[in-house]
């Protein structure tokens, strides 16, 4: 899993935010490597990649967005949405002083980034989309919303694994046992009696459901045009995915005719980033830059 230092710092409501800081080997010769997550998960879905990243000497920060994880709940759900989660991360890189870092996001965190980039272009060095974009495949969007905040019992690890393959079999056909149970255990916490519950908000949904996500729209490809054309950028795509869908990554690699590009076979949305093709994308994407 690596070593890493516990940070918190405070949104500009109040929210008591938390992230992890892998120190980089060697030294902070390199810029730092920001990791943002999905909908429903956190900073432990970079377990694997983020001490590979520190190896290279960069820092890696994951966070867990507001709602998820070790980081605070908002008292008004309708604060779950894109423009608040870009100021808390705002106020992480003026708490930790840092000016620039390259970004990886995953789903969610991609849109993180691309609003982001709008706001501060400046902090983006380089940025890594893990299978995401200005556009959304509606049938993934669709089989998301219907697991999302939803409430489960779960009275066992076991059930929490049984649970993980009912939504997400189809992202992960080949996944082994361990898998399942790592993808379990990273999106779960045990309660007072030892039974696991999810690891988030269920009010991060509110939102939402209040609004669906458009699937696309003039604003959304400005925003990803303002990411990816001016600095480098990294697109992956699960081979299997039903966010984004092949014509919608085919559509931003036209728009943004520079963008490296790489498809992980056989996994869906999203890719775990513990695949060896992910890995080696991400490792040779930010091998040249500073």
């Amino acid at each position: 899993m690596g070593e890493f230092e516990e940070r918190y710092w405070q949104a500009p409501d109040g929210v008591r935010l938390f992230a992890r800081d892998y120190a980089a080997a060697g030294g902070e010769a390199r810029l730092p490597v920001i990791c943002i997550h999905g909908l429903t998960r956190n900073s432990r879905d970079f377990e694997e990649l983020a001490p590979l990243l520190a190896a290279t000497g960069r820092r890696v920060l994951t966070v867990d967005v507001r709602g998820r994880g070790r980081s605070g709940w908002s008292a008004d759900p309708m604060r779950y949405q894109l423009p608040t989660y870009v100021r808390d991360t705002l106020a992480l890189l003026d708490t930790l002083a840092v000016a620039r870092a390259h970004f990886i996001g995953t789903s969610m965190g991609g849109l993180i980034m691309m609003l982001l980039a709008a706001r501060q272009g400046r902090a983006l060095a380089s940025a890594i989309l893990n299978d995401v974009g200005p556009a959304i495949d509606p049938a993934g969007i669709a089989r998301i919303a219907a697991y999302a905040g939803r409430t489960v019992a779960l009275d066992s690890w076991d059930d929490a694994v049984a649970y993980f393959k009912r939504t997400s079999a189809v992202a992960f056909p080949d996944l082994s046992e361990a898998g399942w149970r790592t993808l379990a255990e990273r999106g779960c916490i045990a309660d007072t009696e030892g039974r696991p519950q999810f690891d988030y908000d269920p009010s991060i949904a509110v939102p939402i459901r209040a609004k669906p996500p458009p699937r696309g729209s003039l604003l959304t490809w400005l925003l990803f045009l303002k990411l990816a054309r001016w600095r480098p950028t990294l697109l992956i795509r699960g081979e299997l995915s039903d966010l984004l869908s092949r014509p919608i990554a085919d559509r931003m690699r036209r728009a943004a005719p520079h963008m490296a590009y790489t498809e992980v076979q056989g996994v869906g949305h999203a890719p775990l980033l513990s695949e060896e093709g992910a890995r080696q994308a991400i490792l040779e994407f930010l091998e040249p830059l500073p």
